[in-house]
């Protein structure tokens, strides 16, 4: 690791007591967040984010800097579209506002471990064997081009492979028990419907941890950067969930936008060893595609008829 295990140390512990404030003080009793409170909290990640950034520039150096908010955005961006991903699994399982906070509480605390685990992992394979950062952009300009490609989101559950071995091996009542992830019968715990929706989250982010992790990687290789700019970006986006799940459609063109910056940032690692594009011009770029595909979306809004999963079609 490029830093002390002081720093990381320290970091992790900010992290953690950041998320047990939120879920013991804040979110102790399960409500609906209104959009007044995603809103405030949403301004507290991002200020949080941008007090790191200048941190960063004074402590470590004004490259370091570029690079995190260049990786923050890009992460930031990604992380937007998974929103409307995250309401269409809540609505497919039926699950109630007031308890979608808990859910996305530990999914995202899960994110953490696996994302660092994808970072730790994607580094090591560049720094032994250069030529997997092609097969990484290679992948990142796919899916760039299947996004842009895309048409109407949908989820399929029951395709899931962890969640039909979770079916098969742990017993899972047939109703919601509250917030309860696990309910006692007799001597043995039994699974409730909220922690199959919990399992469906969490692979979920995995998916998109593929996506979202090489593209940061065609910025920086520095595992610090990488890791705290993914984790203010997902933190920072269970706060956002609640406030724009609800407008998350008006914003049609964005996941054009999202699908250029894929097939741009793949196009920035596939040319690396020939030229390497400036930070600054990537981040240009990627503020300049968002800001974009937002104006378009406002001017140009999407005739109604998006398709929505079946409510009733619960597990």
């Amino acid at each position: 690791m490029e830093h002390s295990l002081t720093l990381w140390v320290l970091f992790n512990i900010f992290i953690v007591s950041m998320l047990i404030v939120d879920l013991m003080v804040f979110n102790r009793k399960p409500h609906e967040i209104s959009i007044r409170e995603s809103l405030v909290w949403t301004a507290i990640w991002i200020v949080l984010a941008v007090i790191f950034g200048i941190g960063l520039y004074y402590f470590m150096s004004p490259e370091s800097s570029l690079e995190y908010f260049t990786g923050y955005l890009i992460e930031k961006s990604l992380s937007v579209d998974n929103i409307f991903v995250f309401l269409l699994i809540f609505t497919y399982f039926g699950v109630e506002p007031k308890y979608q906070h808990r859910v996305l509480f530990w999914g995202i605390f899960g994110a953490l471990v696996f994302r660092l685990l994808f970072i730790l992992v994607g580094v090591a394979l560049i720094e032994k064997f250069h030529w997997v950062i092609y097969i990484f952009g290679a992948f990142l300009i796919f899916t760039g081009i299947k996004l842009g490609l895309e048409k109407d989101k949908e989820i399929q559950p029951e395709k899931n492979p962890i969640l039909k071995l979770v079916r098969r091996y742990i017993p899972i009542t047939k109703h919601y028990h509250g917030q309860n992830f696990f309910i006692k019968r007799g001597r043995r715990y039994i699974a409730t419907p909220m922690f199959v929706v919990l399992v469906v989250i969490e692979t979920t982010d995995i998916v998109f941890a593929l996506d979202s992790i090489p593209a940061i990687m065609a910025i920086t290789r520095d595992t610090f950067i990488i890791y705290s700019a993914n984790a203010f970006a997902i933190l920072g986006l269970r706060a956002l969930y609640f406030a724009l799940s609800g407008v998350m459609r008006l914003f049609h063109y964005l996941h054009y936008g999202l699908a250029f910056i894929l097939v741009y940032i793949g196009m920035k690692m596939m040319l690396e060893g020939i030229y390497q594009i400036p930070t600054t011009t990537t981040l240009f770029i990627i503020l300049a595609t968002l800001t974009v595909s937002v104006i378009l979306s406002i001017l140009f809004p999407k005739k109604p008829g998006l398709n929505y999963p079946d409510v009733q079609d619960k597990p």
